[in-house]
């Protein structure tokens, strides 16, 4: 099934695909503008830009059936107008760069328990290194189907042993982390599918009572994995950065500083962090 749709308000597919392209994990095609999606399904679906940022469209293909293109529309930021957002910054001091970064959604995690194993080999790793890592993890225990990884079962992971996941550099307690994380998943400890309808509180309760899953990345899943639009994690070190250039600040601002301005950027949070990020990422393309 392939369908054709457009959007009425500005989107930058552009952008949002050289995001994306910063995980090795995903199939991006940069020169095509399309990235393929694993479904949980089985099948793969592909969305490809055909339009332009003032006049966006799509066209999706492989899809099964219109539950599988509601799914689409809602990772890919489909049916919720970024204009609105955009225009809620405007009288804010982040509204330099929510004109510069206009129309860059925050397009969800194709995989829930995959976001979260990300986030754990990412711990306290440089990008490259922590890309290095997961990419050892995906190419020994994932799935390459037509090009596009699939993350391991973790019913598959739930039976690795440390020492396994030493032998690709992994830390003792990163291992154990991701071992215990897979084995909550597929003893039915941890389930992620109903997270979806549970309050912010909830879904980070539940994610810190596990080993290795601090307030950081309970809050990057319920961010990313779950599109909640009013999060911002003030120890990033990043945002810190990004705001002591924004402000032009000789120093990092602290927490209680940025939380002062909360009042400002809700309920909104989320885009201002996202925003805020791309605003010390390579430029897309």
């Amino acid at each position: 099934m392939t369908v054709e749709i457009g959007l009425p308000y500005p989107y930058d597919f552009d952008r949002a695909l050289a995001r994306l392209a910063g995980n090795p994990v995903h199939a991006v095609d940069l020169d095509e503008r399309l990235v393929r999606v694993p479904m949980d399904e089985g099948n793969l679906v592909s969305v490809q830009g055909t339009g332009t940022f003032g006049e966006p469209s799509f066209r999706i293909s492989g899809l099964l059936d219109e539950k599988q293109l509601a799914r689409v529309r809602w990772i890919f930021h489909f049916d919720e107008p970024l204009d609105g957002i955009a225009a809620h910054f405007a009288d804010t001091d982040l509204a330099p760069i929510f004109a510069e970064h206009a129309g860059t959604p925050l397009v969800r995690s194709f995989s829930l328990y995959g976001e979260l194993v990300k986030s754990i080999i990412h711990q306290q790793l440089n990008l490259s290194f922590a890309n290095v890592l997961l990419m050892r993890f995906m190419e020994l225990y994932g799935m390459q189907q037509d090009g596009v990884w699939r993350f391991p079962a973790p019913e598959q992971a739930a039976r690795l042993t440390v020492a396994e996941l030493r032998e690709l550099q992994f830390s003792t307690r990163k291992a154990e982390y991701v071992i215990g994380l897979s084995q909550a998943v597929a003893e039915g400890r941890l389930d992620l599918e109903s997270m979806r309808t549970k309050t912010d509180d909830e879904v980070t309760a539940e994610l810190t009572a596990l080993r290795g899953i601090g307030p950081w990345t309970a809050q990057g899943f319920l961010m990313f994995g779950l599109g909640r639009p009013n999060l911002f994690p003030t120890a990033d070190i990043g945002l810190q950065n990004a705001l002591k250039a924004l402000w032009d600040l000789d120093r990092k601002p602290t927490q209680a500083e940025i939380r002062e301005r909360f009042p400002d950027w809700s309920p909104y949070l989320s885009y201002a962090a996202l925003y805020l990020w791309r605003s010390i990422e390579t430029p897309a393309g």
